[in-house]
């Protein structure tokens, strides 16, 4: 039996994209107990009331169970870490928060610190130097018999970005070397899944300049996917654009569906993928796009294949889930 017996969970509502596997194996080792954060709708002193009711059930689980653990060292983390617990707590800090939320966080009653990458350790561990030995590496996993990828698909030429259409995703910039290739001769289309973020002005910018270089007819506004798998199996090249990253889950997924991915360099993405698939310049992405279409039905598929194994080898979430049960049974 694990020395855990009683283990508190801290999520979140709208936090579950990336943690219910790993809850699921949780709640079939230890004993949960799930954080739910109470409302109420009164007319007068409501603030002040859910306040009270909030602090009042993050200390009920602190001092109720032997351990707790935080998905996200955000919003939740932050005032928690500064009231009275009998529990030690344990968070997994992704990235955003960072510089958003760990300014906030009392670090000293946190035991343990998980992180996705080396690259996330190490600028964490400039931040906070009195707490480097608190961090522990564990990648990022996905379900590998979900993302299962077709055998002998034809190439059809389509580019593939998964995520919001926001400003980090630079599916602006992906736009205009679509054009690029258009320019040059290439059949190449973008299909982009994933709802617009906050920023609408950004949304509508992409749209604007889809129909300013002529590409409506190659470019598809997907919207939410809800069976990511058949999406990305109607994908040739995945692209992560973005200029800041965790662990790109949704990068975690083409690869493991058999998509062959390009990724830029930002920072921890050496731990994804290998040298021959990152990018920095849009000219460099550009370029490795055309080197893959031009290579041959055998030398395609191999390139997939290799892209898969790295999945395989490093992104199993069974992997994932057993390494933060060893953390927590280290405690």
């Amino acid at each position: 039996m694990p020395a855990v017996r009683r283990l508190g969970v801290f999520v979140g509502e709208d936090n579950w994209t990336f943690f219910r596997e790993i809850y699921d194996d949780l709640s079939m080792h230890y004993e949960t107990v799930l954080f739910s954060q109470p409302t109420y709708r009164v007319p007068f002193l409501r603030e002040r009331l859910n306040g009270w009711a909030f602090r009042r059930a993050v200390g009920s689980v602190l001092t109720s169970t032997d351990l707790c653990f935080f998905e996200w060292a955000s919003n939740l983390l932050a005032p928690a870490s500064h009231l009275p617990h009998r529990a030690r707590i344990v968070t997994r800090l992704h990235s955003f928060e960072l510089l958003q939320w760990a300014p906030r966080i009392d670090w000293g009653a946190v035991a343990r610190i998980i992180v996705l990458s080396r690259a996330m350790q190490t600028m964490f561990g400039e931040r906070y130097p009195e707490h480097r030995d608190k961090l522990v590496v564990v990648r990022n996993g996905r379900s590998l018999s979900r993302f299962a990828p077709v055998q002998d698909r034809p190439f059809t030429f389509t580019i593939g970005m998964l995520g919001h259409i926001a400003p980090i995703k630079r599916v602006y910039e992906m736009v205009l070397v679509l054009h690029e290739l258009v320019v040059r001769g290439y059949p190449a289309r973008l299909r982009l899944a994933g709802d617009p973020a906050d920023d609408l002005r950004y949304n509508l910018a992409v749209h604007r300049l889809v129909r300013q270089l002529d590409l409506t007819d190659r470019v598809s506004f997907d919207g939410f996917v809800a069976d990511t798998p058949a999406w990305l199996h109607q994908v040739d090249i995945f692209v992560s654009n973005s200029y800041w990253e965790g662990q790109q889950v949704a990068l975690l997924e083409a690869m493991a569906a058999g998509c062959y991915c390009l990724c830029h360099g930002w920072a921890g993405a050496d731990e994804v993928l290998p040298s021959a698939n990152l990018f920095v310049t849009a000219s460099e992405l550009r370029d490795k796009i055309i080197e893959h279409s031009r290579r041959s039905e055998i030398e395609r598929h191999d390139a997939r294949v290799r892209v898969r194994e790295i999945a395989c080898q490093r992104f199993d979430i069974t992997e994932t889930c057993r390494q933060i049960r060893l953390v927590l049974d280290e405690l």
